[in-house]
């Protein structure tokens, strides 16, 4: 019995030792494919998003300026806000767009999620601010939206949008033709082309779908059907009008009789003929707005740039007057011709991906399994705005009387997509820097440290290379490649006799010649800020 009961331990303790020596296997095993795995590590962005190099950065801070310049010139003042925000002060603000807020989940005991806009994160600050709030106040930022990406197109899941908000209460109608104003001027200085605004009142669109019969419950998704003419022909927006929402036919082919057209001054005035029209209330306050919006327009001198689309609606909920976007040539997708005037178009729809967006699993895999052929997607709009008069009230019963917003909001990215390819093509810089001081002979680095401290005090942005005693070729080739315009050269005998010598860009990049100029020490500032590429710097040009 004793041998038995020890053979039976022994068998235990080898049973025992077999399944550590397993146990250890597998965790090398473990350890190796982790490694493997880590080996073949796929380095890219998450999907939606990019990153910028220094040159698309320096473009990209170009347009910035530009923008923030106008903001300013038009009298408003800078907020910021947080990126995140409770996600229920984020709900029922977007409509059908509502499905593309970016949740965080529970953060610490809040649900949380991304900013879709720099709007409603506005409302809940003046909310919470408590205070009658009357001005202009603008902000830039990244928001974020989990929307189907179009990279090529600066139509992105992570991207830059300016915000101008005129909050307060105000005389009709002056807020929002300073707005479009405000629009014009940024996008007249900026390289984007010809461009159109297209305006239209929520109350007008409001007024027809309800003398068409549309039940009010199912208005804002009209609405948002609608907005989509710009994008496919009408014979698609009918049928999602019927097949998708519910409508009848007679309806629908009732409210296209409208939205169909667009104008400027003389639609207005066939709109105020229209009987039926004018005996709806909503209608025709609208219409009297924009008899007045279109006065006030006419002495901004920006009538050229205005385009009456009734077809326009703008998808977000807490618009409720006036709205207006900005498109150029490439807004539209490029297999569409869009045509207001007529009733129907053979052009295809642009893309079926709207469509998949709508169906696709909320799983990360199936997500990324989605295409989209970017050749048939159109920049889409690259400005818009409106007025918005129960944003802020939503938040507080004791906001409920405060005054009526209005909104512009420039797509940063959609527009570097249109200037980028025009930056490069026209040799524009990619970096800020003016100036570069050579050693010639000795190293005479204290010498070009202290001019370098010089030209940067007084306002010239200078650079030198980092050596001892570097070699003046590649002293002359680190200013190439920064795309400097002034090469300041140190000599001994030159510094004996107060001289420097400039050698500025005589030609483009591509042909890198220079000429020189004996320049004395104490003038050389003087000198720099008289030359024509000091003066224009701004332009952001290679001169």
């Amino acid at each position: 019995m004793l041998r038995r009961r020890n053979s039976g331990e022994l068998k235990k303790t080898l049973a025992a030792m077999d399944k550590a020596e397993g146990s250890m296997g597998g965790a090398g095993g473990n350890e190796s494919k982790d490694a493997k795995q880590k080996d073949r590590l796929l380095l890219k962005t998450a999907k939606g998003t990019r990153d910028y190099g220094p040159g698309e950065m320096f473009c990209r801070e170009h347009i910035e300026r530009i923008v923030k310049d106008v903001f300013t010139s038009y009298g408003a003042s800078c907020l910021d806000t947080p990126v995140f925000e409770r996600k229920d002060v984020l709900t029922d603000k977007y409509g059908e767009d509502q499905k593309l807020i970016f949740d965080l989940m529970d953060q610490g005991g809040e649900q949380l999620a991304l900013r879709y806009d720099h709007t409603v994160p506005l409302a809940r600050y003046l909310a919470m601010s408590g205070a009658t709030v009357q001005g202009k106040i603008w902000q830039v930022g990244k928001v974020y939206r989990r929307d189907n990406p179009v990279m090529s197109k600066g139509r992105m899941r992570e991207f830059m949008q300016a915000d101008l908000d005129i909050v307060g209460s105000w005389d009709p109608m002056i807020p929002d033709a300073e707005m479009i104003s405000l629009l014009c001027t940024i996008l007249s200085k900026l390289d984007v082309g010809e461009f159109t605004v297209k305006i239209n009142n929520r109350k007008i669109l409001d007024g027809i779908f309800e003398v068409c019969g549309v039940p009010p419950k199912k208005i804002r998704m009209i609405s948002s059907a609608v907005d989509k003419l710009d994008k496919a022909p009408w014979e698609d927006v009918k049928k999602e009008m019927t097949d998708e929402k519910g409508l009848s036919s007679e309806v629908a082919d009732k409210i296209g009789e409208y939205v169909k057209l667009k104008g400027g001054p003389a639609l207005l005035a066939q709109l105020k003929g229209d009987e039926t029209l004018m005996s709806n209330a909503s209608a025709k306050d609208g219409i009297l707005e924009m008899e007045l919006l279109f006065t006030l327009l006419g002495a901004y001198k920006i009538h050229d740039k205005i385009s009456f689309d009734m077809s326009l609606a703008r998808g977000l909920d807490y618009y409720t007057g006036i709205i207006y976007e900005a498109t150029v040539a490439a807004s539209a997708p490029p297999s569409f011709a869009a045509n207001a005037t007529t009733s129907t178009t053979s052009a295809p729809p642009p893309t079926p991906a709207p469509k998949k967006k709508a169906k696709k699993p909320k799983t990360e895999d199936a997500d990324e399994d989605e295409e989209v052929d970017e050749s048939q997607v159109g920049v889409g709009s690259i400005a818009a705005g409106g007025r918005y008069d129960n944003l802020v009230g939503s938040f507080h019963i004791c906001c409920s009387g405060r005054g009526k917003e209005r909104r512009s909001v420039i797509g940063l990215d959609r527009i570097f997509a249109l200037v980028w390819p025009k930056w490069v093509e026209r040799g524009m810089r990619s970096k800020d820097t003016m100036a570069f001081v050579i050693a010639v002979g000795d190293g005479l680095l204290e010498e070009r440290i202290r001019l370098v401290q010089e030209l940067r005090e007084a306002g010239i942005k200078t650079d030198f290379l980092a050596k001892k005693k570097p070699k003046y070729q590649a002293q002359f080739a680190a200013a190439e490649r920064d795309e400097v315009p002034f090469d300041i050269l140190l000599g001994g005998e030159e510094l004996k006799e107060g001289l420097v010598i400039v050698k500025s860009r005589s030609g483009n990049l591509s042909t890198g010649r220079r000429s020189g100029d004996e320049v004395k020490r104490e003038e050389l500032i003087d000198w720099l800020k008289q030359t024509p590429t000091y003066l224009n710097w701004s332009s952001g040009r290679l001169i």
